[in-house]
């Protein structure tokens, strides 16, 4: 068997090495034929049916969740319900068999198809990926319809022994990777998906290694091949060499020791060897988050995502939770976080999701009506969400944070609508924090180059790396043919994130970090140096990342990374960040 390297997306961190377990997309293996008239109802009954019994198996899911399970799995299995209830899923297709006479997999197939096509038109990276999440729905009827319903291999005794699996799929549901807990399962392969999707997410919160993205990888790998994913580097090796797998099960064993290292630094404050305190927050997209965040040593939330409470609403596209609804979420994460800060975003999506499917679609949705833009364009919706947030705020600390701000005017009006929504609870007599701070997520370049008017407005900004780096570069970044054009270490990119740090402190007010790089160890001592005292990342990286803060010096760092932003050649920058890690 010939040994081949794939390469992807990175989205969980890790080394797992395993025999290949196969899951082939049921949807490659539907049949296309016509039913006749007298056959049609009985058609219509098989797909009802199965729609059913892929109904009781997510509630059987549900209902068997474990108690140490994260809480992800619990809140995509949700959406999955909610997905499956949806007209668009149980009704649609029935209308496609009773109209056309197609068999009930090819009039699902075909529905979902189109719903497909609907959502390859649309920019955001995380409504991009509900596509998967609706795909995955499919697949599970699919198996039912086709006698396949099963994705796992059964369990083996303890008498037999079972090399761990790594699962190589297309695509693979949270719901199906719960399946899989119980079967010796230690990673992921899959041809889509990017750093947003479902899979990536729950993969993180399991401290699954994995990768994504890998475009064939199901096609080229075969069942049974001893595989090594890299979840660090997103790199899988197939049917390694003897000399390849004794080094990986060596850094394997390496990992594991130093994660069992990194676990004391819980309680060990965050300062560097120079004396300089590091505040270190956690991201969130769910109030259950929180428990992670403050099992790592978080000190609060830089970063919660409030659109994930506008997910999973039916596959038509989002129901806005009404403000009660948002405030008892976000009362919970403030009460989950002892009085440590939690740092709310406003709804960032647009009309390249729209609330009414009838509504215009743009054309590029990157450059459309989205994130503060659509919010300024639906006040009463905007209102509401300001207002939960603000009642939110009398139990605990909280920030409002506004996504992709770049005009003045767009600042003022927001200003002015948080003023309205505070001059309408006063009316009501309901308690809020009347000095609530406001900040500017900065992930548009002209933005970070126009900051003097972000400074003079608001009280603290946020960069959002993943937004930056893509407008910065132009570039798609879950789309896996331009993905390795993506590069954080681009002389632009760091440009324009050291003079928004410098901006901050010269205005004294705080900068955090709260995208992807802020995570990455391998630039933690390079944002150190560029002046950065406030890290917002996933959990599962802040111990990691507190590592790095703990062993560098600013004194050395500072004049080091000077020099690097005068650099303008990739391979030199790429060399002397990679040198910081020794300073």
């Amino acid at each position: 068997m010939a040994s081949f390297t794939l390469h992807g997306i990175p989205v969980s961190r890790g080394i797992s090495i395993g025999r290949a377990h196969l899951l082939t997309p049921a949807a490659l293996d539907v049949k296309h034929y016509l039913v006749p008239e007298e056959q049609v109802e009985a058609e219509v009954k098989r797909l009802q049916d199965a729609i059913a019994e892929v109904h009781r198996n997510l509630q059987e899911l549900w209902t068997e969740l474990p108690k140490e399970a994260p809480t992800e799995l619990g809140a995509f299995i949700d959406v999955h319900v909610l997905i499956l209830s949806d007209p668009m899923i149980s009704e649609a297709p029935l209308d496609i068999i009773r109209s056309r006479h197609y068999n009930a997999e090819w009039a699902l197939v075909t529905q979902i198809d189109e719903l497909s096509a609907q959502f390859d038109e649309i920019e955001d990276p995380y409504l991009r990926e509900r596509k998967q999440d609706i795909q995955q729905v499919a697949e599970r009827v699919l198996k039912v319809l086709m006698g396949t319903a099963l994705p796992a291999p059964p369990p083996v005794g303890e008498d037999h022994f079972q090399p761990q699996m790594i699962v190589v799929a297309h695509d693979i549901s949270p719901a199906d990777m719960l399946a899989f807990r119980d079967r010796s399962f230690v990673g992921f392969v899959t041809d889509v998906g990017g750093q947003n999707s479902h899979t990536a997410i729950v993969a993180r919160s399991l401290d699954i290694p994995a990768a994504v993205g890998m475009s064939q990888a199901s096609r080229l790998i075969e069942q049974d091949d001893w595989v090594i994913v890299d979840g660090d580097a997103g790199v899988v090796i197939c049917n390694p060499s003897a000399l390849v797998m004794e080094q990986y099960r060596a850094r394997q064993a390496a990992l594991l020791k130093a994660r069992k290292r990194l676990l004391k630094l819980k309680k060990t404050p965050a300062v560097t060897k120079d004396g300089t305190a590091i505040t270190l927050l956690a991201n969130i997209e769910l109030p259950d988050d929180c428990g992670p965040a403050l099992d790592a040593g978080a000190v609060g939330v830089g970063l919660f995502r409030s659109e994930f409470l506008f997910m999973g609403r039916g596959a038509q596209g989002l129901r806005v939770p009404d403000e009660d609804e948002q405030f008892e979420q976000y009362r919970k994460a403030v009460l989950a976080m002892k009085g440590r800060p939690v740092t709310i975003r406003t709804l960032d999506v647009g009309a390249d999701k729209p609330l009414d499917q009838t509504e215009h679609t743009a054309l590029n949705p990157a450059l459309g009506l989205r994130a503060i833009r659509y919010c300024l364009a639906e006040p009463q919706m905007f209102l509401a969400q300001l207002r939960a947030i603000l009642r939110a705020s009398a139990f605990g600390k909280v920030r409002i944070l506004i996504p992709m701000l770049a005009h003045a005017f767009e600042i003022d009006q927001t200003l002015n609508m948080i003023a309205q929504a505070k001059a309408q609870l006063r009316e009501q007599n309901v308690k809020f924090d009347e000095t609530v701070e406001v900040g500017a997520m900065i992930e548009i370049p002209a933005a970070a180059l126009a900051l003097p008017m972000f400074v003079k407005r608001l009280d603290f900004l946020s960069i959002g790396t993943n937004d930056l780096i893509q407008y910065t570069l132009a570039i798609d970044r879950v789309d896996y043919e331009v993905a390795h054009l993506y590069n954080p270490l681009h002389p632009a990119v760091l440009s324009l994130i050291a003079m928004t740090i410098e901006a901050g402190h010269k205005a004294g007010i705080d900068v955090a970090v709260c995208g992807e790089m802020a995570g990455d160890v391998k630039l933690t001592r390079l944002l150190l140096g560029m002046g950065l005292r406030e890290f917002s990342m996933h959990p599962a990286q802040l111990l990691a990342v507190k590592q790095e803060i703990l062993s560098s010096d600013l004194t050395r760092l500072v004049p080091r990374t000077r020099r690097i932003l005068r650099a303008m050649e990739p391979a030199a920058i790429a060399d002397a960040v990679e040198q910081l890690q020794s300073v």
